[in-house]
């Protein structure tokens, strides 16, 4: 999470670091809420809270039910639920999300963002993703999802009016219109979008109409924002959001990447949330320069939370930002079997099976270091590095043997072996991002695995290239969670603790 610097008085950006993309962001009063994608996880939509737009503290997940969040077995990475929209309307909060690989476009509802929320609402005439709520001045409802088209919904019940009508959808030739988001400011309707596809093209551009169907007229200095060409730190720019400030300032929340290492640059974290001023110029909004320290709003900043580092499985339920790929049933993964542990059963065979047992948490640090307390006497399993079923990196253990385990693509590794006495052991991975570029091929940073010794000195095992777990490589949508697995029988967890390691 972002910290405040007394010496230069400035913020950190991303605002929410790690694998937290597409923000959609709303206001109520004092308070603002946000949420993101979560794709194949579960449970889905982390949901954020902040009184100062710099420091978030995750307050739940919408989707925290397996029956508002349908991931079934065989659904790929990068697939599940793509680009919610969260608004506060009429006394409640409303969030639209795509389930690609289920339900479509569902709907959700809740009077404390915190949870719970409702049981879906199916959209099944709204076609397209990243879907859009907003109101009218008659109290009509309008879904605009990318492409770009719009449609009259009654978000009660998921019902359609009329057929789709198709909106300005951004610069002639510009690919990947989408990540709509229509506001009424002043004497306007803006239509905000995305366009030029997530990776370094990505940007955002708007257009204004009079009405909520337009017809729009493009901001003459569209893209509003991209770093497409440039060498700014922050690359991949997009998919925004506007709120208005409690000074009547404007904000965009938006997604971005920290590439790091040589040609052509890989990001490993995901697409991160990141926070920019906005000002308007002839009814036009400029948004404004997009720092890794940024000077704060004009207005109190909170005091931030402080980062959970460490959790030792004492309480019944996990903390929300655990998570899972697809599902999480209580019969593979409780923490009521052992009293301050985590236990595990494997239902998969490795990482590998889309089945396998993972718990664990977003990497939101280019350099750290995840320990954890492994009981594996009843299985095999351990401590991991995953950006999807064919790239992850992992130390396991059994009674007997610590192996490390590469996955790259269609390559699977044995990487190295270190024999164990018996009982628990501490097992240890360290990110650590490369500082000094020698070579153009050099990779974003370096993956030591390993174990710590009776006398807590870390034993490496295997230290190895950060790139092959980049989106660059991998594709997709995700960025690296960090957790914990069992791949045979029971393996029980006592902790698992989770420290930054660069400043």
């Amino acid at each position: 999470m972002p910290s405040t610097s007394a010496r230069d008085n400035t913020v950190s950006n991303p605002v929410i670091a790690g694998f937290h993309p597409d923000p959609s962001i709303c206001r109520a009063g004092e308070d603002y809420y946000l949420a993101c994608s979560s794709f194949e996880y579960f449970p889905g939509v982390p949901v954020f809270h902040s009184r100062d737009l710099v420091h978030w503290t995750q307050i739940g997940n919408a989707l925290d039910r397996p029956s508002q969040l349908r991931l079934p077995p065989d659904s790929t990475s990068s697939g599940g639920l793509y680009a919610p929209t969260l608004r506060h309307h009429d006394g409640r909060f409303w969030l639209i999300v795509t389930n690609v690989s289920g339900d479509g476009n569902v709907l959700f509802t809740a009077t404390d963002p915190a949870g719970p929320w409702s049981e879906p609402i199916r959209l099944p005439g709204v076609q397209g993703i990243d879907p859009d709520l907003a109101w009218d001045d008659e109290g009509n409802c309008w879904c605009t999802v990318a492409g770009v088209s719009q449609i009259r919904i009654d978000p009660h019940t998921g019902e359609t009016f009329g057929e789709p009508r198709r909106l300005w959808s951004g610069a002639p030739g510009a690919k990947a219109p989408e990540a709509p988001h229509l506001y009424h400011i002043g004497d306007y309707w803006y239509l905000l979008i995305a366009e030029g596809g997530t990776e370094r093209c990505h940007g955002v551009s708007i257009a204004r109409g009079r009405t909520p169907g337009g017809p729009f007229e493009p901001c003459p200095g569209n893209p509003i924002l991209t770093h497409r060409g440039t060498d700014h730190p922050v690359q991949n720019t997009g998919h925004g959001d506007l709120v208005q400030g409690p000074d009547g300032s404007w904000w965009m929340v938006f997604l971005g990447v920290r590439p790091q290492g040589g040609t052509p640059g890989w990001h490993v974290l995901g697409r991160e949330t990141f926070l920019a001023p906005v000002t308007w110029v002839d009814d036009w909004p400029v948004v404004g320069e997009v720092s890794p320290a940024m000077p704060p709003p004009p207005w109190p900043l909170q005091e931030p939370a402080a980062v959970p580092v460490r959790d030792d499985f004492e309480l019944s339920e996990l903390a929300p930002g655990w998570i899972s790929p697809r599902s999480r049933p209580e019969e593979n993964c409780t923490t009521k079997e052992r009293t301050g542990w985590l236990s595990l059963h494997a239902r998969g065979g490795s990482l590998d099976d889309p089945e396998a047992v993972f718990v664990g948490r977003r990497q939101q640090h280019l350099s750290c270091r995840a320990r954890a307390l492994v009981d594996p006497a009843e299985g095999r399993g351990g401590l991991a590095v995953r950006l999807d079923e064919q790239h992850h990196y992992e130390i396991e253990t059994t009674s007997a043997e610590v192996q490390v385990i590469a996955r790259i693509g269609p390559l699977r590794s044995v990487v190295a072996s270190h024999p164990v006495t018996g009982g628990p052991v501490v097992l240890r991975i360290e990110t650590a991002v490369a500082q000094h570029i020698t070579d153009a091929r050099q990779g974003p940073d370096t993956v030591s695995l390993g174990v710590e010794n009776a006398e807590g000195t870390f034993v490496e095992l295997a230290a190895l290239d950060g790139r092959y777990l980049s989106t660059e490589v991998a594709g997709g949508f995700t960025g690296r969670v960090i957790g914990l697995y069992a791949s045979a029988g029971t393996v029980h967890f006592d902790w698992l603790d989770y420290e930054p390691l660069e400043g």
